[in-house]
């Protein structure tokens, strides 16, 4: 094998090499050719399930046309369940085009690779058809396949060029044919839920092509783009998305480093027989869950079933809160709506109106402590019988009233940031307005600014942000102050007070019985010492007044006259004398 001359034995045992390897080549190829069979034969069946979960809901609507009762109630819903219908209708004979002509393309690839696919029997291993296509009775039901009967499975040829062509980044095969009606597909089934009257309000969906995206989430931002940019029913957005987005593939990527590879090409180029009706069928499994898909949203917009709903509950549901002679709001429903049955609601307090399934009671809350409202709420099934339930909703009255606090002082200073609080008892929310004062929302409270007139009224109101009703609790007057002057201290000593010679700073605050936080600037100052004047800017005295306050004997007075100013913007003076 190496070269050179070999023995007969050596030359056999070469050859059973070669042999032996070819065998082990066909076991790996035939081992992945029967897992395409195992996938598609999965892939059928969940056809199969796919077909039935349509069919339930599509059936369910029937028998509730069907058993529709004969007073005005009963003809109503009835006209409303046929409009489903009519559309599910409609669905279904697109969805049965997609299939059939994806059967089509999986019965013509079989037979142009030789296989027979003229004769039909069930559960038989030898044949590969087993149930025919019936456009009669069960159109949207893929034609049921035994692909282990197949004996050309690794035969690629045939899928290549009468899918894909001669060209994968340009198709020209049946597959072309069948991508330009797999996204008419979509576009049709996601207009068809997304457009219709609903009793006097249209509503509307135009689908795009989208068939370029980075990754799902990129098609998800785009397709909710989409959506939004119609007038859409609320209740359909999510099954638009999640039709669109199930029904949507990359229509170009890059394969083996060659870019713009079309889907159709990347899927079935050299693709195994098997292979490629295996992806096919997975094609019918997305047409098939996505006909599901939107057969039960539409069953869910007529409901359906003894009471509509399986379990029935009582509803009421209102502001927690109300104040003596507040007018409140209270929703009773059945816990599970149904807009073609109205509820008949009693109340023990107040009017009752019944609209959009739920009966609304109005009623004014007087006392104090709690009130509590209850009543029944009763609803027909399909034969007439009425089921009442009891139900009932306590309500916490509260007592308007209203105070208004300033932690630092009774008076507004102007120029200074006062802090406000407010409490309005009884609501969950407080509201100040000023007269003569700028109010400013912060964290907690409220910065009042006055202006220059002598008093300021504050006032403070309560607002319920369940009912959104805003009351006014009372109005507060406050006087309007400048700021009291500061004090002058030479370092630690105010007027008065002793200090080192050897001081140099010069502070303008407040003393401790003035609970204000003023943040005061030394703009300039003037020392008297032994007959001298010295002065100077700022809060630091300078070199020349230090020498002279360093020739002080102990005792001697000096006295210092500052320019200073608040943040009220006003310049002020301050005087201080200290003893050395």
């Amino acid at each position: 094998m190496a070269g050179g001359k070999e023995t007969p034995r050596q030359k056999m045992i070469g050859m059973m090499y070669l042999v032996l390897t070819a065998l082990l080549a066909l076991n790996v190829s035939k081992s992945i050719l029967d897992a395409f069979v195992a996938i598609e034969e999965n892939t059928q069946k969940a056809n199969i399930t796919h077909y039935e979960r349509g069919e339930a809901a599509r059936k369910a609507l029937v028998e509730e046309f069907e058993t529709a009762t004969k007073d005005e109630a009963g003809q109503q819903k009835k006209k409303k369940v046929k409009f489903y219908l009519d559309m599910i209708s409609k669905i279904d004979a697109e969805t049965a085009k997609m299939v059939e002509e994806i059967d089509k393309i999986k019965l013509d690839i079989l037979e142009k690779s030789g296989e027979n696919v003229s004769e039909y029997k069930d559960k038989e291993e030898e044949v590969i058809l087993w149930k025919k296509y019936d456009k009669k009775n069960s159109p949207l039901l893929p034609i049921r396949m035994n692909l282990m009967a197949v004996q050309a499975k690794d035969q690629y040829d045939v899928p290549m060029h009468e899918i894909v062509g001669e060209d994968i980044k340009n198709p020209t095969g049946s597959g072309l044919t069948l991508w330009k009606n797999y996204n008419k597909y979509r576009k049709f089934l996601t207009e068809s839920l997304g457009t219709y009257k609903d009793g006097d309000k249209p509503w509307s969906f135009k689908a795009k092509d989208i068939n370029n995206h980075k990754d799902n989430a990129d098609l998800v931002k785009q397709v909710q783009k989409m959506i939004a940019s119609n007038k859409v029913n609320p209740e359909d957005v999510g099954v638009l998305e999640q039709v669109y987005t199930e029904l949507s593939k990359q229509e170009r990527s890059k394969v083996h480093d060659m870019e713009g590879v079309h889907w159709i090409g990347k899927t079935f180029d050299h693709s195994p027989l098997v292979a490629a009706i295996a992806s096919l069928s997975a094609m019918q499994q997305e047409i098939l869950s996505a006909r599901a898909t939107a057969v039960n949203h539409l069953k869910g917009k007529v409901s359906t079933g003894e009471y509509s709903f399986n379990k029935i509950m009582a509803l009421a549901y209102g502001p927690p809160i109300a104040n003596n002679g507040d007018e409140v709001e209270v929703q009773v429903m059945m816990a599970a709506y149904d807009s073609d049955n109205q509820p008949v609601v009693t109340s023990n307090s107040g009017s009752i109106t019944i609209a959009n399934g739920q009966g609304v009671v109005k009623t004014k809350v007087s006392g104090s402590g709690e009130m509590t409202l209850s009543g029944t709420v009763a609803i027909r099934n399909k034969s007439g019988v009425e089921k009442k339930e009891p139900w009932t909703l306590p309500i916490k009255i509260m007592k308007p009233e209203g105070t208004v606090s300033l932690p630092d002082m009774n008076v507004l200073y102007r120029g200074y940031e006062n802090k406000v609080e407010g409490v309005a008892s009884g609501y969950d929310q407080t509201v100040l307005n000023g007269s003569n004062v700028e109010l400013r929302k912060v964290a907690k409270g409220y910065i009042g600014f006055p202006g220059s007139g002598k008093t300021a009224t504050i006032t403070i109101s309560g607002k319920n942000t369940v009912t959104n009703k805003t009351v006014s609790l009372g109005s507060f007057t406050f006087r309007v102050m400048n700021l009291p002057p500061a004090q002058v201290y030479f370092g630690q000593a105010g007027n008065g007070g002793s200090a080192s010679k050897f001081e140099t700073r010069l502070f303008t605050k407040y003393p401790p019985e003035i609970p204000l936080n003023v943040q005061f600037t030394t703009l300039s100052w003037e020392m008297e010492f032994m007959g001298r004047s010295v002065k100077g800017s700022g809060n630091q005295i300078d070199v020349a007044a230090q020498n002279l306050l360093k020739q002080a004997r102990p005792g001697a007075n000096v006295s210092f006259i500052v320019d200073y100013i608040g943040p009220d913007k006003v310049r002020r003076k301050g005087v201080c004398v200290v003893k050395l």
